[in-house]
């Protein structure tokens, strides 16, 4: 029996240094491509999937999130009583079901590994999700859609991958190929940020993941790995051989909106494709 996927942790208590001054007071996963933040993409791609119990890991100053997805009493108020009633469906498009989300808060900057095993309790014996806000893959069904799906047929472990040139590698988590099936690759071997010449792929895992809950047992040692952290990928390796294990080679589009260049293509893309700003984005782009 396959346990199905219903809860999701995001890890969100990064500082965003690469946005500076931009994300001085402004969380990362709080800027807007086109006219949506960040989070607010990966959470609807979680509920897309199927999955409703939504955990984030926050940090200081990470308040502005938890407000995103309640009430604006003012706003909706003001926006009423002007009869902006397209504008308010909008202010109140991403309150979801009370208690289907829940905030818990890394106290330090201890690396991926440690922000999943702060949600440990939220957690609680049961498969889940992990999605990195800042990784925004556009696709039809998303990303977490096509895990899931897959998921429902090989069971245990999972993480999203994509094919990237080797000097990128240093950049990943890599995996070791196994037994390729369509999209889906079976997982020998996970290392964290290889250099080019010892990487055993090109296969570089990007932010999304479905765990068993075992893998928290192994981030409970808080084996520092790469950069000085402590690493997803070490926990995740460590399962390897134990429970299934596969890469879903996704189809879409990825843009890593940690950096200034994937923020603002991705920006460009959303507005080549919406019908209110897409002709614009044609003449802009014909005089470059």
């Amino acid at each position: 029996m396959i346990e199905p996927i219903k809860k999701i942790v995001f890890p969100v208590a990064g500082l965003g240094t690469r946005f500076l001054p931009a994300t001085k007071a402004i969380p990362k996963e709080m800027l807007p491509v086109l006219d949506k933040p960040l989070i607010q993409y990966a959470v609807e791609e979680a509920l897309e999937a199927g999955i409703d119990q939504i955990m984030l890991v926050t940090g200081r100053n990470k308040q502005v999130m938890e407000d995103h997805f309640d009430h604006a009493f003012e706003l909706e108020k003001i926006l009423d009583e002007k009869g902006k009633s397209e504008a308010l469906a909008i202010s109140k498009s991403m309150l979801l079901p009370e208690g289907s989300i829940q905030y818990v808060r890394q106290m330090q900057p201890k690396g991926l590994g440690h922000a999943i095993w702060c949600a440990r309790h939220f957690v609680n014996g049961s498969p889940f999700a992990v999605a990195l806000p800042d990784d925004l893959i556009l696709g039809k069904p998303g990303t977490l859609k096509q895990m899931v799906e897959a998921y429902e047929k090989v069971g245990g472990n999972m993480v999203a991958t994509m094919d990237v040139a080797r000097e990128k590698t240093s950049s990943y988590g890599v995996i070791t190929p196994g037994k390729r099936s369509g999209k889906l690759i079976e997982i020998k071997g996970l290392v964290e940020k290889p250099a080019p010449e010892t990487a055993p792929s090109t296969e570089a895992v990007v932010g999304r993941y479905i765990l068993q809950s075992e893998v928290m047992e192994h981030l409970s040692a808080k084996q520092i790995g790469a950069g000085g952290e402590i690493q997803l990928t070490d926990a995740m390796a460590k399962l390897i051989g134990s429970q299934p294990f596969h890469a879903l080679n996704f189809d879409g589009e990825r843009f890593d909106c940690g950096s200034k260049v994937g923020w603002l293509m991705a920006n460009i893309s959303m507005a080549a494709q919406d019908p209110s700003t897409k002709s614009r984005i044609k003449e802009l782009t014909q005089n470059w």
